[in-house]
């Protein structure tokens, strides 16, 4: 009885749990066609509102051309009608000579006869009708303003919903990854004047393959893109890998994204090693600063540790950071690695061939420092840059700011010409 009351209860949680999955889905159901009556709304007011954008439009266009053909037909009549009231005078006066001229030839008295013959003359090389042009000023043809609408026609014919933009494809050839700046190019796979914006999203990743689905870092959106190419700038590369895509919108619908890829951003990222610092040096895994107490404290610890009273010697100072099980060991251990006017720390990665950079920030009120690479085989009290076993790039700000001055050694920081052998390196100054 009691496992049949078990079973019951089951069935009875199972069919809770379905009718409010059901009742959820009716409430879906229902607002769905809520927003079915207002959307289908919304696109045929729209719609309207387009139609009648064209037909204003059309009536705009009509209004003018008739216009122009109203203004033209006036200027043409204008010229006819002055130029036919020109033929008329001077068919009126040419009848008037050729009647004067019969009459003066049927004349009887010749003594009259030279005098009237001269004054005939004179007035026909003086009349209108022998300085009149019997052409046409303007042509009664109107062909020039005839319209063909065949091929406006058939684009209004074809005038139908917006489709959905294809998704572009990203060209890897033509993209390019240098100084901190990414240009990623694409096209669409069809032509489509349709296209109102592209839209770019971007992750950083330190996954070499394909984009995954799920990553540690947020895809990064820029819109309202009106090229096919874009270029970021000002990026910091603090990851292996950036991902990509892009999908392009018109002014209803976007399209499906493209296929995501993925570039490489070579920056050269490493960490600062806290156990090769000088004492004298403050250091977290990025950033390292000057502590002037630095000696005196790991004193003052050493004493507290072996209650003997006494300056411990610095071999025996606690580190102040883990060892990263990258660096290769560098022959002296501990916080003895660089002393006396020697303050530098190292990276925790060495470099074994290739082309590298990376970036520093520093405080406005540094002082000085330097950054460089070095061979493992830098010594304690050698200064970064002031000998053939390093170079740098140095920076010093006692007395003003100035430029970075290099410091020449015999092989470049970005192609070291002895594999696995340099270390880059930080060195502070007082």
């Amino acid at each position: 009885m009691e496992d049949q009351r078990e079973a019951l209860r089951k069935i009875i949680t199972t069919l809770a749990v379905k009718n409010e999955e059901i009742q959820s889905f009716i409430y879906s159901l229902k607002q769905m066609l809520l927003n079915v009556e207002a959307n289908s709304a919304k696109v045929q007011e729209d719609l309207e509102a387009e139609f009648q954008s064209l037909f204003s439009l059309l009536e705009e266009l009509k209004e003018g051309m008739l216009m122009k053909i109203k203004q033209d037909r006036a200027s043409r009549a204008y010229e006819l009608q002055n130029q036919l009231a020109a033929c008329t005078r001077a068919l009126e006066s040419s009848e008037e000579l050729l009647e004067t001229a019969n009459q003066t030839l049927q004349a009887t008295d010749r003594e009259d006869f030279p005098q009237a013959a001269k004054q005939i003359k004179d007035g026909v090389t003086m009349a209108p009708a022998f300085r009149l042009s019997l052409k046409a000023k303007v042509s009664d043809n109107m062909s020039h303003l005839m319209v063909d609408f065949a091929q406006e026609r058939r684009m209004l014919q074809a005038l139908t919903f917006l489709p959905v933009p294809s998704a572009p494809v990203i060209d890897l050839a033509e993209s390019l990854v240098a100084d901190n700046c990414v240009t990623l190019v694409w096209r669409m796979p069809d032509e489509d004047n349709k296209i109102d914006h592209y839209v770019l999203e971007y992750r950083r990743t330190n996954f070499e393959g394909p984009p995954r689905l799920k990553e540690d870092q947020p895809w990064m959106v820029i819109e309202g893109i009106q090229q096919t190419e874009y270029t970021l700038t000002g990026l910091k590369f603090d990851m292996k890998y950036m991902n990509f895509r892009v999908k392009a919108c018109n002014k209803a619908v976007s399209g499906e994204f493209s296929e995501p890829v993925t570039l490489e951003t070579p920056a050269f990222m490493f960490r600062l090693d806290a156990s090769t610092s000088h004492q004298n040096l403050r250091v977290d895994d990025l950033s390292v600063e000057w502590d002037a107490m630095g000696g005196k404290v790991q004193d003052i610890k050493a004493r507290e540790k072996d209650g003997k009273g006494r300056t411990a010697s610095p071999v025996n100072s606690p580190a102040r950071g883990t060892p990263s099980p990258k660096r290769m060991p560098s022959g002296r251990g501990g916080r003895d690695r660089f002393t006396a006017e020697s303050y530098t720390v190292l990276g925790d990665t060495l470099i074994d061939g290739g082309e590298h950079y990376w970036e520093v920030r520093y405080e406005p009120d540094s002082k000085a420092f330097g950054l460089g690479v070095a061979y493992r085989s830098l010594g304690r009290f050698e200064q970064l840059g002031k000998t053939a076993a390093s170079w740098c790039l140095y920076v010093n700000n006692w007395l003003q700011a100035s430029c970075p001055s290099t410091t020449p050694a015999p092989n470049s920081c970005c192609t070291p010409s002895r594999p696995s052998s340099h270390s880059h390196c930080c060195r502070l100054s007082r």
